[in-house]
């Protein structure tokens, strides 16, 4: 080999396409884990399903709820749900609790159409639902395709009724209807944003009206009738129900050589799959592994059930407390992988990134250092200390990685709850699996880099 060869091969990065360097049963392992996620984002596609599904696994693993008192030993498993749209779990490790915890936080809401509290309204014989769009979307993706209505109704005695529509081949689906190209002159005059607006994402539910009635809004009548037959409700019942629609769309392996997955829900139940899973198989860890699969990520981590509230604080206290440590001392001495995704290079859209520092399909597990905007606005950005240690046991435990930034400087940018965590004195660094497509109806991921990011957090886990 030439010098200059040899000088290139010491001094170069190495960081290339993961395929190239992966044997047959390598790339089979990808395949193999991700056919359980396929099935996770088919049954999970709320906070609240996340958490049944959640807490369903835990429990057949061995995971017992955590109750103050219990003083649990090394080796024990145990987990706390917060109001069922956020899950706490732990492994306790054979270190003191005082030496830190091994922190994985993950988000389990992603962006989609709420309803409205009084949502069924007629209008020209035609039933709809009012919405208000959840997270950060554009507003036309989410027209002309099926959708689903998944959430919960709490009646006016208290009672509760799940709902679950549009999931099942035998049930019906719901669409927000778009203009005809022959008639949109107008619409299409636009700018992008506003092609289609947000009190314009109304929701087709019904259009036969009720027989016995000549009076006005007998179409509304009717879904209300058909909907009090089979849950009980009435229109005021809506007041006290968080109901979600989102895409009635299937995981599905994309590309002729099946490298990738389509699905809703992507970001971020990518890395909460991959966590969920790292714990469940995480086995005698030396530190204390705590998981923590939040909500409320896309408005921006407030309410109780998101990170800016203290329920994650409070848990480490708690479990603190029952050997006589102050929480503030564990999670001084702790460290957190935020898992989160990053936005993959896409060669359709090759302007908004600066190439030498974006992630890359099939490249890998992609830890990203900072995050926010212009800036650097709303990050926790890693120190080099940490970003260090966590490079070298990536490499260490042959986890194929890569780095990322979200953009261009001044481009855009965006937050995960990285700066959450490293506000409780954590040193905390974002690692998660690039996406194509983000926050779209219909997100991409490489099964190389969902299978990267499994083995990323139990390397973490074991550390």
């Amino acid at each position: 080999m030439p010098e200059k060869n040899k000088l290139k091969e010491k001094l170069f990065s190495k960081k290339t396409n993961a395929v190239l360097d992966m044997s047959a049963e390598e790339l089979k392992k990808c395949d193999d884990f991700c056919e359980n996620y396929k099935t996770f984002l088919d049954i999970a596609k709320t906070e609240r399903e996340a958490v049944d599904y959640t807490v369903e696994l835990l429990q057949k693993n061995g995971f017992k709820e955590f109750k103050i008192g219990m003083k649990p030993s090394a080796g024990d498993k145990i987990y706390r749900i917060n109001r069922g749209k956020a899950v706490i779990a732990a492994i306790i490790g054979s270190e003191p609790i005082e030496k830190g915890v091994r922190l994985c936080a993950a988000h389990i809401d992603s962006p989609r159409l709420d309803l409205k509290q009084f949502p069924l309204y007629e209008s020209s014989e035609i039933a709809l639902f009012k919405t208000h769009y959840y997270g950060g979307i554009k507003k036309y993706q989410w027209t002309a395709i099926p959708l689903s209505l998944h959430g919960v109704i709490i009646k006016a005695d208290g009672s509760s009724v799940k709902v679950n529509i549009g999931e099942d081949e035998s049930d019906p689906v719901f669409c927000v209807t778009d203009l005809l190209p022959h008639l949109a002159t107008e619409q299409m005059k636009r700018n992008l944003a506003q092609g289609i607006k947000g009190e314009e994402l109304n929701i087709l539910v019904g259009s036969r009206p009720f027989k016995d009635n000549e009076e006005s809004e007998a179409v509304k009548l009717n879904i209300l009738n058909i909907l009090n037959e089979k849950y009980g409700i009435v229109e005021d019942d809506f007041i006290s129900a968080e109901l979600e629609a989102v895409p009635a769309f299937k995981a599905k392996d994309i590309g002729f050589d099946r490298s990738m997955i389509g699905s809703y829900g992507h970001d971020d139940r990518v890395c909460a799959y991959t966590a969920l899973a790292a714990t469940v198989d995480c086995n005698a860890p030396l530190h204390t592994v705590v998981t923590v699969l939040t909500d409320k990520e896309e408005t921006g981590s407030d309410g109780n059930t998101g990170l800016c509230s203290a329920y994650l604080k409070y848990f480490i206290a708690d479990l603190a407390a029952e050997y006589g440590i102050a929480g503030h001392t564990v999670l001084s001495a702790s460290e957190c992988l935020s898992a989160d995704v990053n936005a993959a290079f896409d060669p359709t859209f090759p302007d908004v990134n600066e190439k030498n520092n974006c992630s890359y399909i099939n490249h890998g597990v992609c830890v990203t250092k900072y995050t926010g905007a212009r800036g650097k606005s709303g990050t926790s950005d890693a120190s080099a200390e940490f970003v260090g240690k966590v490079r070298r046991l990536l490499d260490k435990e042959n986890v194929i990685w890569q780095t990322g930034e979200l953009g261009k400087v001044d481009m855009g940018g965006g937050g995960t709850v990285a700066a959450y965590i490293a506000n409780l004195d954590v040193d905390t660094i974002d690692v998660g699996v690039p996406v194509l497509s983000m926050h779209a109806p219909y997100e991409v991921v490489s099964k190389i880099d969902v299978y990267m990011a499994y083995r990323a957090f139990y390397a973490f886990m074991h550390d």
